[in-house]
């Protein structure tokens, strides 16, 4: 019997044990990071938001001319089939679309064949749930994000060395995590999330260059909901030092607390009061069966 218990992976039209898993090597998702992505996750056997990262899913592939002979439903049951084939109750589930590889000889990506795959393994976080207590140190990188004239943000990538490069740079300054910035200095995002600073009862998250993430819509949604306002607009790295609170937010760990940034306190220090709400209210809507899928493991 195959073992399934480290996650599952849908290749080649097979589920297959996450260890045995491959891509080709002349694939053009290895070769180029010529490839789309999304990231879903499911807590105590349910999705969450399914629908909302299948959509963009999709919508990304458009925008990179590619295609795949799976439908929106097709989508959701591939995805549930790894995690029912895995019996993960808790699992990150990726979906991705590489270019694949073309023609002999050719370098045109029309000639190429898009290729699909996914996979479900055990809940991956970003801080773990100590840090979404304590907080992280989070340093702003001299790195800048790559430009959305250059690379659409809006399409999940891999490109993701600049990021890479701004997690060394704050290893070496003692921090945790990084933000990287624009050609003003603006904090953009980090590693698989997105930034908000609290001041009052405002929010400020960049609008630009960034991933208009899934769980940053959520957190958006929660702060009407709550009477907060949110402003989506440029954020100097200055106001979010001064800030009340700052915090990420990602499908790897939901709303996690910046407790400090460049070795500088973020108001007490600690873990503050708005923080805590949404983090409350983010992991209640895993409940809410407007959210939920709930996977049937039988």
């Amino acid at each position: 019997m195959p073992d399934f218990s480290r996650g599952a992976a849908y290749v080649d039209g097979q589920l297959v044990p996450i260890a045995e898993a491959k891509i080709s090597l002349l694939d053009w998702g290895f070769l180029h990071s010529d490839a789309t992505y999304d990231v879903a996750h499911v807590w105590k056997g349910k999705f969450f938001r399914l629908d909302d990262h299948v959509e963009r899913f999709l919508s990304g592939m458009g925008k990179l001319h590619m295609s795949i002979p799976h439908s929106h439903d097709d989508l959701r049951s591939i995805l549930v089939d790894c995690v029912r084939a895995s019996g993960l109750r808790e699992a990150y589930v990726e979906m991705v679309c590489t270019r694949g590889f073309p023609k002999p000889g050719s370098r045109d990506p029309r000639t190429c064949t898009n290729q699909f795959f996914a996979f479900a393994i055990p809940f991956v976080w970003i801080a773990n749930p100590q840090k979404q207590t304590e907080g992280l140190h989070l340093i702003v990188s001299r790195w800048q994000r790559i430009p959305p004239e250059s690379v659409d943000p809006t399409v999940k990538n891999y490109h993701w060395l600049d990021m890479v490069m701004g997690l060394f740079e704050a290893y070496d300054r003692g921090g945790e995590t990084t933000v990287v910035v624009d050609t003003r200095g603006n904090l953009v995002e980090g590693p698989g999330f997105n930034i908000f600073a609290v001041k009052g009862r405002t929010f400020t998250t960049p609008v630009r260059g960034v991933l208009e993430g899934i769980t940053r819509r959520t957190v958006i949604e929660m702060a009407s909901e709550y009477g907060y306002e949110v402003v989506q607009r440029n954020l100097p790295a200055e106001e979010a030092r001064t800030a009340d609170e700052v915090f990420v937010t990602s499908t790897a760990g939901g709303i996690m607390p910046i407790t400090k940034i460049d070795g500088r306190a973020i108001g007490s220090g600690t873990r503050g009061p708005v923080t805590q709400e949404l983090q409350k209210g983010y992991w209640a809507l895993h409940e809410d069966p407007h959210h939920t899928f709930k996977i049937d493991y039988e």
